[in-house]
This record gives C-alpha cells, sequence and structure tokens, in this order.
C-alpha cells in the first residue's frame, strides 16, 4: 500500500535547493514574498514596466566622428533611433574607431598584455544614463550595421543624476558573451538574455569588440526595459534555470576575485603544513614559471593555501607586467595600497579604464606610484578621468625610466598640465587621442622628447596650427615611427612637406579626415617620393585624392599593406 505522503521527488528537492539559495542574501520582506509564491497564499502585485531610451552618453573610450560634430559620434546614442530599422551608414549613428584585427598589426600595435583573464575581450565602451532608476527586465540595442560587435552589458548602483554621491559604487554584468560573427550587415534588435540584479540602474554600460567586424559597426539607440519596485520571481520564472545558477557560482568564484581582493592582499596568518607535498622537491624558478599564467585573481586566491604558494604568490616577480584593466569595476585605492609591496619591480602597468566616480583618489595614485614607479617603463592610463595635473607631476618625477605613457580620451586633465610630461625625455610612445593637449605644452614636449617613435594626435581639437607642430616633428623627432593625426583641421601641404622631409623613417601616417590638405598642391605626392617605408596610410575621406597620388604610392611605397581611401 503507497504511503499517504510520497516522498519528494529530485525535481521538487532541486527547487527547494534553489530557494534557499536565492534566500541567503534576501530580506525578510523577500524571504515572505517566496514563500507567498510557494504557498500561492498572497496575489503577486502588479508592477508596470518603464520604456525608456537613453537620456544622456556620459563617457566612452572613442568614436569614429569629430570632438565638435554629431556625424558618427556616441552622443548619436542618446535619444530615440535616427535610423532603425534601416541598413546602412548612416551618419547619425554612434561609430567606435576601429573595427577588424589590421589595428593590431600595424607599425604603432602594441604588444598586449600577459595575464590577461580569456574572459575579458572589451576593446571599447560607451556609458549611458537614463531618467529613472529601474530593475532591468530587458536591454534592446539598435544596430543599424555590421552588428555583433557587444560582448558585454553591465548596470551601475550609481545614479548619475543623484545629489547625494553613493558610499559605494556597484558595476553587475547583466549579459556577457565572446566575439561572435554576424552573418550580413543588415540591421538588427539584439536583446539578449539579461540577468536580475538587486539594486535600480539608470546607467548602462555596453563594451565591445570589433575583431570579428568587416566594417565599422553602427548603432543606433539603446532601450531599457524596468520596473520599479524589485521583481518577485514567481514559479515560472527562470529560478530553475541552469544558466542561471551557473552564472551566480561565476558570481560567487569571481566576486571573492576583486570584490575580496583587498582583504586577500592582507592576509598573512597562514595554517602550518607538515609538507608541502611534491612542491617541496620543485624548484623554486619552475614553480614560479607555474604559476607566471595564473591571473591576479587566483594569484591571490592561491596565496591563501599555505606560506609557501604565499611567497611565490607575493614576489614581486610575478607583477613585473600587471594589467588592472580586466577589474577596472573593482579597483580602488585600498587595492592599489595592498599591491605595493607586490609591485617593487613593476615595469608595464594598465589602468585604463580604471578609479572613476571617486574609486581612484589622486592622493591613493601618487602614494601607488612614489613606491612602484621607479623602473616603470610604460604605463596606461587611458580613459582615467580621475587624472589632474598633479598626476602628471608625479608620473615625470616618479617614473624616470618611462618610455610609453597612453593618456587616450583623458580628457578631463586640464590643458596646462601636459607640459609636464616633457620633463620625460626617454619617452617612446605617447599617445593623447582625445586630450585637451594644447599648442605651447606639445611644442614643449617634442622638443625635449627626440626618442619619440609613435605619437598619436587624433581629434586634439586644442591645437591651433598644425604647419607649427609638424615642422618642430621635423626638425626634432626623427625617429619617429607612426604619427596619428586624425582629424587635424589644419594641416597643409607645408607642414607635411616638413614632415616627410625630416621624418623619413615614418612607416605610419594617419591623415583620415584632414580637409585642408589637397592633391592639387602635390602634397601626397611628396609624401609617396620622401616615405619609402610606409606601410599604413589612411587618406580617409579626402576627395581630392587622384589617379595620380596612386600610382605615386604603387610606385615609391613598396612595403605599403594598409592604404584607406575611404570617401
Amino acid at each position: 500500500m503507497p504511503p499517504v505522503f510520497p516522498m519528494l521527488t529530485v525535481l521538487s528537492m532541486f527547487y527547494y535547493m534553489c530557494l534557499r539559495r536565492r534566500a541567503r542574501t534576501a530580506t525578510r520582506g523577500e524571504m515572505n514574498s517566496r514563500r507567498a509564491i510557494e504557498s500561492n497564499t498572497r496575489a503577486l502585485p502588479i508592477n508596470v514596466e518603464i520604456v525608456q531610451y537613453a537620456k544622456e552618453v556620459l563617457d566612452f573610450s572613442s568614436h569614429y566622428g569629430s570632438e565638435n560634430s554629431m556625424s558618427y559620434t556616441m552622443w548619436n546614442l542618446a535619444g530615440i533611433p535616427n535610423v532603425y530599422p534601416s541598413s546602412g551608414d548612416f551618419t547619425q549613428t554612434a561609430v567606435f574607431r576601429t573595427y577588424g584585427t589590421w589595428w593590431d598589426h600595424c607599425p604603432s600595435a602594441r604588444l598586449p598584455f600577459k595575464r590577461t583573464p580569456t574572459t575579458f575581450c572589451s576593446q571599447d565602451y560607451v556609458e549611458l544614463a537614463f531618467e529613472e532608476p529601474v530593475y532591468p527586465t530587458a536591454v534592446h540595442i539598435l544596430e543599424t550595421y555590421h552588428p555583433g560587435a557587444v560582448v558585454r552589458i553591465l548596470a551601475c548602483s550609481a545614479n548619475p543624476y543623484s545629489q547625494n554621491p553613493p558610499a559605494e559604487v556597484r558595476w553587475e554584468v547583466l549579459w556577457s558573451e565572446a566575439p561572435t560573427k554576424v552573418n550580413g550587415p543588415q540591421a538588427r534588435q539584439f536583446t539578449p538574455s539579461i540577468k536580475q540584479i538587486n539594486f535600480p540602474t539608470n546607467l548602462i554600460r555596453l563594451e565591445v569588440n570589433s575583431s570579428l567586424l568587416d566594417y565599422y559597426t553602427e548603432l543606433d539607440a539603446v532601450v531599457l526595459h524596468g520596473v520599479k519596485e524589485r521583481p518577485v520571481l514567481s514559479l515560472k520564472a527562470s529560478m530553475i534555470d541552469m544558466n542561471d545558477i551557473d552564472e551566480d557560482e561565476d558570481e560567487e568564484k569571481y566576486g571573492c576575485g576583486m570584490d575580496t581582493l583587498n582583504k586577500q592582499f592582507s592576509i598573512v596568518a597562514l595554517k602550518e603544513w607538515p609538507s608541502n607535498g611534491y612542491f617541496d622537491k620543485l624548484p623554486y624558478e619552475l614553480i614560479q614559471l607555474i604559476l607566471s599564467h595564473l591571473t591576479v585573481p587566483d594569484l591571490c586566491r592561491l596565496a591563501q593555501t599555505c606560506k609557501l604558494l604565499y611567497q611565490h604568490c607575493c614576489d614581486p616577480l610575478q607583477y613585473i607586467h600587471l594589467s588592472l584593466q580586466p577589474y577596472w569595476a573593482r579597483i580602488n585605492d585600498t587595492s592599489l595600497e595592498h599591491l605595493q609591496s607586490r609591485c617593487a619591480l613593476i615595469q608595464w602597468l594598465n589602468l585604463s579604464w580604471t578609479g572613476n566616480r571617486g574609486a581612484i583618489s589622486v592622493s591613493g595614485f601618487s602614494r601607488f606610484l612614489k613606491v612602484c614607479g621607479s623602473e616603470l617603463v610604460r604605463l596606461e592610463l587611458s580613459c582615467g578621468h580621475f587624472l589632474n595635473e598633479t598626476c602628471l607631476e608625479v608620473i615625470t618625477e616618479t617614473c624616470p625610466n618611462l618610455q610609453e605613457l597612453n593618456l587616450s580620451s583623458c580628457d578631463k586633465i586640464p590643458p596646462q598640465a601636459f607640459n609636464h610630461i616633457a620633463k620625460v625625455g626617454s619617452l617612446k610612445r605617447l599617445i593623447l587621442y582625445r586630450t585637451k593637449v594644447e599648442q605651447t605644452a606639445l611644442l614643449s614636449i617634442l622638443n625635449f622628447c627626440s626618442e619619440l617613435q609613435h605619437l598619436s594626435l587624433g581629434s586634439c581639437v586644442m591645437i591651433e596650427d598644425y604647419d607649427l607642430i609638424a615642422s618642430m616633428m621635423g626638425a626634432k623627432c626623427k625617429k619617429l615611427r607612426s604619427l596619428d593625426l586624425w582629424r587635424c583641421k589644419n594641416i597643409t601641404e607645408n607642414g607635411i612637406a616638413e614632415l616627410a622631409s625630416g621624418c623619413q623613417l615614418l612607416e605610419e601616417l594617419d591623415l583620415g579626415w584632414c580637409p585642408t590638405l589637397q592633391s592639387s598642391t602635390g602634397c601626397f605626392t611628396n609624401l609617396a617620393r620622401k616615405l619609402p617605408n610606409l606601410q599604413k596610410l589612411f587618406l580617409t575621406a579626402n576627395r581630392s585624392v587622384c589617379d595620380t597620388d596612386i600610382e605615386e604610392l604603387a610606385a615609391n611605397c613598396t612595403h605599403l599593406r594598409q592604404l584607406d581611401i575611404l570617401d
């Protein structure tokens, strides 16, 4: 005779475990709501979904357009769609600066940092503010040309329109995926399945990777769907979705990687073990080699296992090259403070995208460099909006061996601050794309930094006379191999002549969207004859380029691999 009360099925037990797991961080009220769902004794409240377009573009890493225009700029992502559902190349869309892999193969390409997690593949980003903070239920991205670049969507707990800044700024990944090839350039509405978060947001960040694209991706608008009240999970919700559970496990696993990284750095009390097993038999150098394949969070976890591995994981030789960009959302002053003892020998440091919204202070950055800057050769600070004149002064005083400095899109640095860079005479690479560098400071830099090999001045709109700048380059920067003058508005054939005569080692030259250059003056023919080592030449959107220019390039620039005469 079967029992009156049958045994719990495996499914019901699994469901119960899911409820327990979800309840660990829940409030008493949320637990009551979930119990109400289980017992079906209380009706779910009606929660009206809010649909809103981006109100404002707050920040971005690059764009194809000009700083003084709306064509092809990130600012086109604000508001309702301009193009969708049409497909094609439209100036009213948002376009990033690069696509494909050819940027990684040109003379100005930088060597990648080791230890970059395979899950981090973002190349560019844009941050969008919305009117109302909501609990997101969906994010629609309207892509109008060559879709497929978006690889990550994040939400922030900070309200950009609030008068009271939060004590803690949290970023949560709503969705992420490796780059995928999309068949065809046609427009689409991209609506990935996002996970639920436990705070309302009106700040959304898109991160992109355009390496698989055959042309520039174009975005028209972003639509945020959400509700004002935190949604309560029902029986039909994705509570028993295995993918959702896997994401939770990843969050717990990697949350301890950087969320509690500061605590892990400071752990010194480790359990004594009578033996370290086979590790006692391995040479020190071999253990170091094995650990060199671990990411920074994994090093922190491993350091907690025993004193031997703690010693290895804290060895400064493990931090010769350190990229914190993959963990930009969780790096702060405390992180840098705990890293100081491990970075005494650091030579390459990547702090790009880090420190914004108060996470890194000027004093915290300065303290770190004063301890760890003496051996620095390469410093990446792209989109570091915490940087000011004091920071640049500290860099020039504490990093005497610096050879590469990337300040791309650091548009909060005041113009006068760039004068300090002239003190670093050893510089070989300087990236000032989308900065407020002025002519006087740049002339000083060119005068004292004669070792420069790679210089990016793309979209530097505060320079008044590019002919004078080109003349100084020709006179002082004889070793220059790559030069980016993208969207330089006032260079003429005179500046090009000075540049071609003085910088004959040039292998890469970007003159895209330089409207004052005219083929009729012979400037492009002069380039072709004076610069035989050119491998990459951009003459984008110069409608005066003629057959004679192409014939001269073909005859004289036999190493040419990339030629852009689009438009």
